[in-house]
């Protein structure tokens, strides 16, 4: 996405940069709560999940519930992070993770459970990337679709 001024920059996310340490801990209940989802087989469960993708995804990454949780619990007893990072890859990530809970919670709902399964079980591997070694699928995928649509222009 480009500027609005046409000057060809990348926009600027409308969310200020994010502690990564706030994200990484995101991932971390994300994972916990999508094992409960494939353990359990809730597609109510996965619905709520998606719902706290989505919070993040649309309105904004200072309305993600798990991240005001970091940000209200935790991050008052860490010092200031060494780093932090741009908020526009975690929203896209929290774009994709929506739409598999989505896709998860619609299959645990409509008894289609194998694709309740899979959507769930796709989630699943992305946060635990991020949890566990700090690799964000989505921020990936959104750097390359930038680099692509920068090559087209």
């Amino acid at each position: 996405m480009s500027a609005p001024d046409g000057s060809g920059a990348p926009a600027r996310s409308v969310d200020p940069p994010l502690d990564p340490r706030g994200v990484r801990s995101a991932a971390g209940l994300t994972t916990v709560v999508l094992a409960l989802v494939l353990v359990s087989g809730s597609g109510w469960l996965a619905a709520a999940q998606a719902l706290v993708f989505a919070l993040g995804a649309f309105a904004g990454m200072r309305f993600a519930p798990y991240g005001v949780l970091y940000r209200l619990a935790v991050a008052p007893r860490l010092g200031p992070p060494a780093e932090r990072e741009e908020a526009a890859p975690v929203r896209f990530s929290q774009t994709v993770g929506f739409l598999f809970a989505a896709v998860g919670a619609l299959g645990y709902l409509s008894g289609l459970t194998v694709l309740g399964i899979v959507a769930t079980a796709f989630a699943l591997v992305a946060a635990f990337l991020n949890a566990a070694f700090g690799f964000c699928l989505g921020c990936e995928m959104y750097g390359l679709l930038a680099r692509a649509r920068a090559a087209r222009a």
